[in-house]
């Protein structure tokens, strides 16, 4: 029988009644070991100490334990700990809530001068997030850009969408759910209720109703009768009516806590606990235990890790092919509007030719249009803003907003936005032909497991192609364990520069100043190049380069991947980063739309360009970096972002926008480099804190590993 590794949202809902009774306790203080699991120390005044356990990793869970039994501090909190610590020692516990009938636990902290919320999701990858007390989120163990949520610092925490609470819904409304579903009836409880597979079945069996029958077959009996049974079921997690069994098998080894004796655990032997708190304690330790002693077994691949990789890549790729579409769409949109409004938007584009020819001031344009809005000219009502330094005006049609070129006609104006559409179709393709082979890559693995199973956990069940694969990665060598590294130095141009190499081996320059903005656009800016820059004001001139300054120029086909590194190069050591701000955009345009000219009147200041034409955009980039030491080919420390630097270092670190100033970060960064590697002297040549900060952004920056 498999044994439980996380828990369900009625152990939740139970767990979350018990550790009531511990609100208005002091936190002492919080650890974090590894990247899963949190410690809360806590002092109540009944209670004496209280140590709380959050497991986010493999196994999900959530309960005290015996002070006896914590493990020992880690020597070095991390990062995620000094924050949870500043904001919660001293505090008292509030309140502790279940998020809906999720698996999220919701705990509340007080202090006089800030209040603090913990988030502990025990779903999927398992997170834990530090809420200010405007719910904005201060740091969390992993961040979540999805399509229908973000969970990432400096943005609003998003919980998931709303799901049925089976303990709260009416007999009409669980009836309605019942009967719109095309399942059984354990898997509609399990699924469209919300209780998970052995809560599916209990309830069942206290109802006494058939699990495998259709829902169609159901009469109002046996509906009312199932009904009941999850009243009863919940008003004993309400009141606290617990009496929490440990189960086990045949061997002796645990597979189960709950808060209440099931019918579907009978077959079992079980042993009773004085609160479900101490069931779940007993039951985790003793799986962990079980897991230790198990040593005849033969290692099993991580399979189900790699599957839910693979499919959190594949949500990921759906969501942006959903974007896709509805980007493609907002532009035929825009588009056609323009047509439907001709005569309108004819209207306001001559009127600013005409003022431009006769030498008028943008900001006099503008002044205008306002003036003709305040009379009620539908066309001056349209403008919303205009643009000098683009060369744009910005109208509003239908509560849509269009950016027109003005020195274009409503037809070349629209068939940008067309072109447009087709251009974001094409990425839909490439994103439909990446999703596809994740998907082989999923049946692959799921493959590999099936193989694995058949054989009775046989190591010769991994397919060859692996096998091969581990042995030729043995083969490498552990630069971080050799006693002595030889160094090789280089001194390439683009070093004076901020600089990476992308995943795909393409050069990417900035300028760290106004002076090397410069240079880079007058001397380095060749026409097959790509330029960036980020939307924020304060950003480097960022290049990526097709070709060498010393090679011919030549059209070559760049990869998306390092289009987007060049993008969030350019975001990380912008002004995103000193603001603090998690993520930003950043654009894309060709060499021949950056100009130091600028429109009649403006003027541009060192290191500034004028950007002329459309302009490809990444929006919210992670402001997200990493340095790592490189250790062959040439000894030296490379920076960028994490997914360009990762392959090519020995070791990383990845950092975002925190707190600690630049050169406290690099000292920071260095001297977990030297723990890394054996041979200490080696990063002290070619690693020290002063040519780690070269490739810090300006700002504050928090480690994360």
């Amino acid at each position: 029988m498999e044994q439980k590794r996380e828990l369900t949202s009625v152990d939740i809902a139970a767990v979350v009644g018990e550790l009531a009774r511990h609100e208005g306790a002091k936190v002492d203080k919080a650890y974090l070991y590894g990247d899963d699991l949190v410690r809360l120390k806590l002092r109540h005044y009944d209670h004496g100490r209280v140590e709380l356990l959050l497991d986010v990793g493999e196994k999900k869970r959530a309960h005290t334990t015996d002070p006896d039994r914590v493990p020992d501090a880690p020597e070095r909190p991390p990062e995620f700990a000094k924050t949870l610590r500043s904001r919660i020692a001293g505090g008292e516990l509030a309140s502790v809530e279940q998020f809906e009938f999720d698996r999220i636990l919701v705990f509340r902290f007080e202090r006089p001068d800030a209040d603090t919320t913990v988030v502990v999701e025990l779903f999927g990858d398992g997170n834990v997030a530090v809420l200010n007390e405007h719910g904005e989120v201060l740091r969390s163990l992993e961040t979540v850009r999805l399509k229908s949520r973000t969970v990432a610092p400096g943005a609003t925490y998003e919980y998931p969408a709303s799901r049925l609470h089976p303990f709260e819904v009416s007999y009409d409304g669980f009836r309605a759910r019942i009967e719109e579903s095309d399942a059984d009836v354990v898997r509609t409880l399990a699924t469209q209720l919300n209780f998970g597979g052995l809560y599916g079945e209990e309830i069942c069996a206290r109802a006494g109703v058939e699990k495998t029958l259709d829902v169609t077959e159901l009469g109002d009996d046996q509906i009312r009768a199932l009904y009941d049974a999850v009243g009863r079921l919940g008003d004993r997690l309400a009141t606290g009516d617990l009496d929490p069994r440990v189960y086990e098998d045949d061997d002796g080894q645990v597979v189960d806590a709950t808060p209440i004796p099931l019918d579907e655990r009978a077959s079992l032997d079980a042993t009773t606990a004085d609160d479900f708190q101490t069931a779940l304690d007993d039951y985790f330790r003793r799986l962990d235990t079980d897991a230790e002693d198990d040593n005849t077994a033969p290692q099993r691949p991580d399979f189900e890790a790699k599957i839910a990789k693979q499919k959190r890549i594949i949500e990921q790729q759906e969501g942006a092919i959903e974007n896709f579409d509805e980007q493609a769409d907002a532009e035929r949109e825009r588009a056609e509007l323009l047509y439907a409004n001709y005569d309108l938007v004819d209207s306001v584009l001559t009127t600013v030719r005409d003022a431009r020819a006769e030498g008028t001031g943008w900001d006099e344009i503008e002044s205008t249009f306002q003036a003709g809005a305040d009379r009620g000219i539908a066309a001056a009502e349209a403008v919303v803003s205009l643009d000098g330094s683009e060369g744009t005006v910005t109208v509003e049609i239908d509560e849509t907003r269009i950016q027109l070129r003005v020195q274009d006609g409503v037809e070349k104006n629209a068939d940008r936005l067309y072109k447009e559409a087709k251009r974001i179709e094409g990425k839909k393709e490439g994103a439909l032909e990446a999703i596809e082979n994740t998907r082989e890559e999923l049946a692959a693995v799921q493959e590999r497991k099936q193989r694995w199973e058949a054989a009775d956990g046989h190591p010769d069940a991994v397919d060859d192609e692996e096998t091969e694969g581990d042995e030729e990665a043995d083969g490498e060598t552990d630069w971080l364990r050799e006693p002595s590294i030889p160094l090789r130095t280089s001194d390439e141009w683009y070093e004076r520069f901020r600089w990476f190499h992308t995943s795909d081996g393409f050069l990417v320059i900035g300028g760290r100043n106004a002076d090397q903005n410069e240079d880079i656009v007058n001397k380095y800016l060749n026409s097959n190049d790509l330029f960036y820059h980020t939307q924020a004001h304060g950003g480097p001139v960022t290049v990526l380069k097709a070709t060498g300054p010393s090679e011919p120029s030549r059209d070559v086909d760049i990869p998306e991947q390092s289009r987007e590194e060049a993008a969030q190069f350019a975001v990380a050591y912008s002004s995103v980063w000193k603001d603090g701000r998690g993520a930003g955009d950043a654009y894309e345009v060709t060499p021949d739309q950056v100009s130091k000219t600028p429109e009649s009147g403006e003027y541009l200041e060192k290191g500034g360009f004028v950007i002329r034409g459309d302009r490809t955009y990444y929006r919210d980039v992670p402001a997200r970096v990493a340095v790592g030491v490189q250790a062959e080919e040439t000894t030296q420390v490379v920076g960028g972002p994490p997914s360009a630097v990762a392959d090519r270092a020995a070791t990383t670190i990845e950092l975002e926008p925190g707190k600690f100033a630049q050169n406290d970060a690099a000292v920071k960064c260095y001297r977990e480099f030297k723990t890394r590697f054996t041979d200490e002297s080696f990063v002290r040549k070619v690693a020290s804190a002063d040519l780690i900060q070269e490739f810090l952004p300006p700002g504050g920056s928090d480690l994360l590993g």
